[in-house]
C-alpha cells in the first residue's frame, strides 16, 4: 500500500456550524435506457445522511481538537503559576531565617532584658539607642517583606486555583466534546451500513435506483482535473497482479469509508451508470480529448445516464458493491468505454498536473 494522501476532509463549507444542515434533494427520473428506477426518498434521504454526517464529524473533530489545545495551554499556565509560587515560597523561607538569625543575636546581645533594664547597665546608652533603633528598622524592613510576600503567596495560590479552575472546566468541555465526536461517528457508522446495505439489494435485483440527491459544495477549481476524492489512501495500482482479477489490475484503487463523495475528475458528460456485475454500482464519463474515467464499487450514484458533469462535480459516494473485499473507489481512465482499453490513471492525472500520493 502506497502512502496516505491528506486533504481537508471537507470542501470549506463544511467548516459551518452544526447548525448548517444538508438539505434532502430529491431523487431524481431514471434515465430513459430503463437501466434505472426510483426507490423513493428513504434511499435519498440516507445517502444524504451520511453526507451530512460525515460534515457533522468533520466540525466535531475540529472543535476537539481545539478544545484539547486550548486545555493544553491552560495547563501551561497553570504550571508557570506553580513554579512562580514555588520560588516566593523559597524566598519567604529566606526571609524566615534572616527574621530567626536578628532574633538570636539580639537575645544573646542583652535582648532578653527589658529596654529600661538594658539602658540601665549600659555603658553608653546614646549608642545602645541607636542600635536599638537600628533593629527595629530592620524588623520593619523585615515585617513588612513577609507581609508582601504573604500577599503574593495569597494572590498567586489564588490566580493557580482560577487556573486549576479554569482547566478543569476544560476538560470537562473535551469530555463533552469527545461524547458528542464519538455520538456522530457512531452515527455515521450506522448510516454507512444501511446505505451499503440499500447498494447491495439495488446490486442483487440488478436494477439501480435514480440519482440520489447530494447538495453540490461549491465548486472554485483552478485546473481542469483533480482527484477523485479529496481524502484517501491509495491501495491496489494499475497493473499489479492479485487473485481478483483475471489478468492485471486495470485501475487506481483509493481505500475510502462508505459513503466517501467521489467527484469526477473533470468536466464531461455521463455515459453509463449501472449495478451488477464485477464493479457493483458504478458511474462512466467520457471526456473531451476521447477518454473516459470509471467510477466503482459505489454506494449510490448521484448523476443519471447522459448528464453533464462539471469538474469536481459530486458524482456519487463510495462503497463496498460488487467484487469488492472492502471500501474502496476503483478509478479507471480509459480509450472507450468499455473494458479493455484502460491505461495508467496517476500518469494520466500526473500528465494533467494532478498528482496521486
Amino acid at each position: 500500500m502506497r502512502s496516505p494522501h491528506r486533504h481537508s476532509l471537507l470542501v470549506p463549507a463544511l467548516l459551518c456550524a452544526f447548525a448548517l444542515l444538508l438539505l434532502a434533494a430529491r431523487p431524481t427520473e431514471a434515465s430513459g435506457d430503463g437501466e434505472h428506477g426510483n426507490h423513493g426518498a428513504t434511499d435519498t434521504g440516507i445517502s444524504a445522511q451520511v453526507a451530512r454526517l460525515y460534515e457533522d464529524a468533520a466540525v466535531a473533530t475540529q472543535q476537539y481538537e481545539a478544545g484539547r489545545r486550548e486545555a493544553e495551554a491552560q495547563r501551561g499556565r497553570a504550571e508557570r503559576y506553580e513554579a512562580l509560587l514555588d520560588r516566593e515560597r523559597r524566598d519567604i523561607a529566606v526571609l524566615h531565617e534572616d527574621l530567626g538569625r536578628i532574633a538570636r543575636a539580639q537575645y544573646r546581645s542583652g535582648g532578653g532584658l527589658p529596654l529600661t533594664a538594658q539602658m540601665m547597665v549600659a555603658d553608653d546608652p546614646d549608642e545602645l539607642m541607636r542600635g536599638q533603633r537600628a533593629v527595629w528598622q530592620a524588623d520593619l524592613a523585615l515585617n513588612n517583606a513577609i507581609d508582601k510576600s504573604r500577599r503574593a503567596e495569597a494572590r498567586l495560590a489564588a490566580d493557580e486555583a482560577k487556573a486549576e479552575a479554569a482547566w478543569q472546566a476544560q476538560e470537562r468541555r473535551n469530555t463533552e466534546l469527545a461524547d458528542l465526536k464519538k455520538g456522530i461517528e457512531e452515527k455515521l457508522q450506522a448510516a454507512q451500513w444501511q446505505l451499503q446495505g440499500q447498494a447491495d439489494a439495488s446490486v442483487a435485483a440488478g436494477s439501480c435506483r435514480g440519482a440520489v440527491g447530494l447538495d453540490q459544495p461549491r465548486m472554485d477549481f483552478t485546473s481542469a482535473w483533480v482527484a477523485p476524492l479529496e481524502t484517501y489512501t491509495l491501495s491496489a495500482e494499475f497493473g499489479s497482479g492479485g487473485a481478483r482479477w483475471a489478468n492485471r489490475h486495470t485501475g487506481q484503487d483509493f481505500a475510502v469509508p462508505i459513503g466517501t463523495p467521489v467527484r469526477a475528475v473533470g468536466a464531461g458528460r455521463v455515459v453509463k451508470v449501472s449495478c451488477g456485475g464485477a464493479f457493483g454500482i458504478e458511474a462512466v464519463i467520457a471526456h473531451t480529448g476521447g477518454y473516459y474515467t470509471q467510477y466503482a464499487h459505489l454506494a449510490a450514484a448521484a448523476v443519471n445516464q447522459g448528464e453533464q458533469v462539471s469538474i469536481g462535480q459530486w458524482i456519487g459516494q463510495s462503497g463496498s458493491t460488487g467484487n469488492s473485499t472492502g471500501p474502496h473507489l476503483h478509478f479507471e481512465v480509459r480509450l472507450t468505454p468499455q473494458m479493455g482499453s484502460a491505461v495508467d490513471p496517476v500518469k494520466w492525472l500526473s500528465a494533467r498536473e494532478v498528482s496521486l500520493r
